[in-house]
């Protein structure tokens, strides 16, 4: 009678150790999730108002939509092109950081609609799936968008377009940031000159 129940009980906990390790090793696993997603986990909690649960759902469920997606290559020449453009996106802000951080977030859209991203014109979707291959850079984009949107003013508009570079860097192909043009800091305001930036 002993050794029956010592069985049933070894069973029942082994049987227990099991489901804990599945749950823990799913794909949408709370501890999976956030480890992919980093600080875009974090993000998702808070706009689910702290419901875990949820954010978690949401998660899972942009991996089961966007994570077989597979990022097509640029060209040389396309890749030539949209480096000309983020300098030009640099040099404007000096004097227009409005229309800077407006066509950096229209560069971001095209990007990374020709690297196989759902297009720009659907920004949520956009950003949900390269949220599942680049959750730690998703944010600066979602920074730069407000910012061409809303009321920013000219540090807060500096701060998106830096923080939208390193997205822009890494679907471009990981290439390192331009230095600082001649003759210009890279270290915020000097003097009254709001427009340098280290974007």
């Amino acid at each position: 009678m002993t050794t029956t129940v010592v069985i049933i009980v070894a069973v029942v906990l082994v049987g227990a150790a099991l489901c804990f390790l599945l749950v823990r090793g799913r794909p949408g696993g709370g501890g999976n999730l956030r480890r992919r997603f980093g600080p875009e986990y974090e993000h998702t909690v808070a706009e689910h108002g702290g419901d875990t649960e949820a954010a978690e759902r949401e998660l899972a469920e942009r991996v089961k939509l966007h994570g077989s997606l597979h990022e097509r290559p640029l060209s040389p020449e396309a890749r030539e092109g949209y480096a000309a453009r983020w300098a030009v996106v640099r040099e404007t802000f000096v004097d227009s950081p409005r229309e800077a951080v407006l066509e950096a977030d229209a560069l971001l859209a095209r990007l990374a609609r020709d690297r196989g991203f759902p297009d720009g014109d659907r920004f949520e979707e956009q950003t949900a799936a390269l949220s599942v291959h680049h959750a730690g850079e998703i944010g600066g984009y979602r920074r730069v968008h407000t910012a061409a949107h809303d009321r920013s003013d000219t540090e807060e508009m500096r701060t998106a377009l830096t923080e939208a570079r390193a997205l822009f860097d890494v679907l471009l192909g990981d290439t390192p940031a331009e230095p600082a043009p001649p003759g210009r800091h890279r270290t915020g305001k000097t003097h009254g000159t709001e427009g340098r930036t280290t974007a």
